[in-house]
């Protein structure tokens, strides 16, 4: 998985780009800069311990991050090239007072902020069209032969964007699945992560009490709320310290947490295992993805060799104490090659090439 992580100035996406991949002294400059999160997973190290696992690797996500966007400059939008190969935009909002940090805006209003980004990457996406369009009507008047499916959904596309509609929000995905070869920034979806002040961080009903009720349904959009400067004080805590301060401030996850939860939630992702004495490992997979694809994620000859799945849940391994305990208790399902997989499926995959 990647996500591209966006934001206006002095909203904290540095910080929580840092927190995030542990990739320390990210640069000030226009270049991005690209971090890994080792996706947090007690599942995955009692599965470890279970199996007396040699190794143990964690599921991952990819962090791009872009420098500061400044409002109206989306038309050359350099920095927003880099955000084509993501599966997700990550948009870091400002939601706290800092007097000594002015917001650029001479206000924090994090409704506004996610209104103006939305218009930003509309623009942008708004330029790719209109190239693409221009050229399949040069080409039609030179009497070549165009696509004329393509050419009718970027007529459709350039309405809505000029419309100020992010294409998430108006086309199937059927239709942006027509379009992933143009990496439209509106096609993908968005999560707000919004950076609340210190007081803030463990209150309830904060999309009530931030006014961001208009986003909170929005199609393929997803809220979460952290405070990055709490998050960073935790960071510089001992486990067991970090743990009190957490539980003192009423926070029941860390950042981490809420931040790969909803981005799961949003992309609709499952997590399945492999496990035994030479790895234990997590993996990210699509809502659905059948057994033979899933092993196709694993290596492709084990779909390609695809013969049957044996599949247990976390929970039942876990009650029944290993793997061979749930097969002698025929507890162990075999599966085809369609089963669709589910979150916590612990997967042995038997295939032969």
């Amino acid at each position: 998985m990647r996500a591209g992580i966006v934001g206006f100035s002095k909203a904290g996406k540095r910080t929580l780009f840092e927190l995030l991949t542990q990739v320390a002294g990210t640069t000030l400059g226009r270049t991005e800069q690209i971090g890994v999160l080792k996706v947090p997973d007690e599942k995955l190290q009692t599965l470890a311990k279970l199996h007396a696992s040699r190794e143990t690797t964690p599921a991952t996500i990819d962090f791009v991050f872009i420098p500061s966007l400044v409002k109206g400059r989306s038309s050359d939008a350099l920095e927003l090239s880099n955000l084509q190969g993501v599966d997700v935009i990550v948009h870091v909002v400002r939601a706290f007072d800092e007097p000594s940090v002015p917001h650029p805006e001479g206000s924090v209003n994090a409704s506004r902020d996610i209104a103006v980004m939305e218009l930003e990457l509309t623009m942008s996406d708004l330029a790719i069209v209109e190239k693409r369009h221009e050229k399949l009507l040069t080409d039609q008047k030179k009497g070549k032969n165009i696509n004329v499916k393509e050419m009718k959904l970027l007529e459709k596309a350039k309405v809505e964007l000029e419309n100020g509609h992010p294409l998430r929000s108006v086309f199937s995905f059927e239709e942006r699945q027509q379009l992933k070869g143009f990496a439209l920034l509106t096609a993908k979806p968005m999560l707000a992560v919004v950076n609340v002040g210190e007081q803030q961080a463990s209150e309830p009903q904060l999309t009530e009490k931030l006014a961001l009720g208009e986003w909170e349904f929005a199609p393929e959009f997803q809220l979460t709320y952290v405070s990055a400067k709490i998050e960073a004080e935790i960071a510089e805590l001992p486990l067991a310290d970090a743990e009190n301060f957490r539980n003192d401030m009423g926070l029941h996850d860390g950042m981490v947490e809420r931040v790969v939860r909803a981005a799961f939630e949003l992309l609709q992702v499952v997590t399945f295992y492999t496990a035994g004495d030479n790895e234990s490992r997590a993996w990210i997979v699509p809502c659905n993805t059948s057994a033979a694809k899933a092993a196709g994620t694993i290596h492709s000859d084990m779909q390609r060799g695809f013969i049957r799945a044996e599949v247990v849940n976390y929970d039942v391994l876990l009650n029944s104490g290993s793997w061979n305990n749930c097969r002698d208790k025929g507890l162990l399902r075999l599966e085809g090659k369609d089963y669709p997989i589910t979150e916590s499926d612990v997967v042995y995959f038997r295939f032969n090439v």
